[in-house]
């Protein structure tokens, strides 16, 4: 969990500076600036509203760059699940919706494939 107050505090922007090199991670070498720029500034704003949601923000980065990318890339992130049997058919989704922890997950098989931050190995 990470904590915004108390001797370990960790301050909203290095949360978000976390999430940014998380999510760009799983973009793997993918030229997205523009859609982690703009969920970047958004999810500044709703941290500086709800700082108690600091352990929130990885994975609705996730799904925020996630939205952007499908205009141009509806299938990005491709499911990798190996028992999926549309693998590389459809994208993964970031569970839990809201919550600490994220993971892509197949949504056919409902499996965990990686977590957030984790997808390109």
């Amino acid at each position: 969990m990470v904590r915004v107050t108390g001797p370990e505090a960790v301050t909203p922007e290095q949360v978000l500076d976390e999430a940014r090199t998380a999510v760009e991670r799983d973009l793997d070498g993918r030229r997205e600036d523009d859609a982690v720029d703009a969920a970047v500034a958004l999810r500044r704003w709703w941290l500086a509203q709800w700082a108690e949601g600091a352990p929130h923000v990885l994975g609705l980065l996730a799904q925020d760059v996630q939205e952007a990318v499908h205009l141009r890339d509806p299938l990005w992130p491709r499911c990798t699940e190996t028992s999926c049997p549309e693998r590389l058919r459809h994208p993964l989704f970031v569970e839990p919706d809201l919550g600490p922890d994220p993971f892509w997950t197949c949504s056919t098989t409902g499996l965990p494939v990686a977590p957030v931050g984790r997808l390109s190995g």
